[in-house]
């Protein structure tokens, strides 16, 4: 594939974060330079400044004399990321409260209609997707970059890790109650409950995250 010009080492940085998060570079394999620029048809400088965009990611890791690894995130790693998380989104739900208008809210109400649609019908990458956009919305209307850009940056880390929670016995209905708790004290304009709603939220996503992972070793074992 022949990637045009400009911006190139961030062209680099998006097609090798992508082949990261699909699996394509599984976690934990090494990047072989010289192949990755013969197969992206590039020079050895785009491509090492597209590795140092990774690395300050954390999607990739660099040793000494031994070249860039993809990242490898560890049970311990999920449960330090995910309360973080927590207070962060917490916080954003807390300041949309603040900021929604009646349009806001409206827009609001038809994601969570289409997310409680999916989650009915068992439509899982459907509820995925209407989940990231109320997420994403709440963020929005926070309006704090850097509340954005910190969340944005511990999401490639979790995303990393590749896991589902909504496979988790009983986590899809489970979800759908605790979005419809913070919509219902974001509508209400009550900032704290919806903080408080959205931590349990996301800290119910790891409790799932990690009974899930258990019923794998189990399935494992036996």
């Amino acid at each position: 594939m022949r990637l045009v010009q400009n911006s190139l080492h961030q062209e680099v940085a998006s097609t090798l974060r992508a082949q990261i998060f699909a699996g394509t570079l599984a976690p934990g394999s090494f990047l072989d330079e010289v192949a990755l620029c013969a197969r992206l048809e590039i020079s050895r400088t785009p491509l090492r400044e597209a590795l140092k965009v990774l690395t300050s990611e954390g999607l990739l890791r660099h040793e000494p004399r031994r070249g860039c690894f993809v990242s490898e995130v560890t049970e311990q790693d999920l449960d330090d990321i995910f309360p973080v998380i927590a207070l962060l989104e917490g916080r954003c739900a807390f300041e949309a409260a603040r900021n929604a208008s009646d349009a806001d809210l409206a827009e609001l109400e038809t994601l969570h209609q289409r997310l409680n649609s999916h989650a009915r019908a068992g439509r899982i990458n459907d509820y995925y997707d209407a989940n990231f956009a109320i997420h994403e919305a709440i963020i929005l209307l926070a309006d704090n970059r850097w509340l954005a850009q910190t969340i944005a940056d511990l999401r490639k880390m979790v995303k990393l890790a590749r896991l589902q929670q909504l496979h988790a016995p009983g986590r899809l209905a489970q979800s759908l109650s605790e979005h419809m708790s913070v919509f219902a004290a974001l509508k209400s304009r009550d900032s704290e409950g919806a903080e408080a709603a959205m931590r349990t939220h996301i800290v119910r996503q790891r409790e799932a995250l990690r009974e899930l992972a258990r019923s794998q070793r189990s399935r494992l074992a036996s």
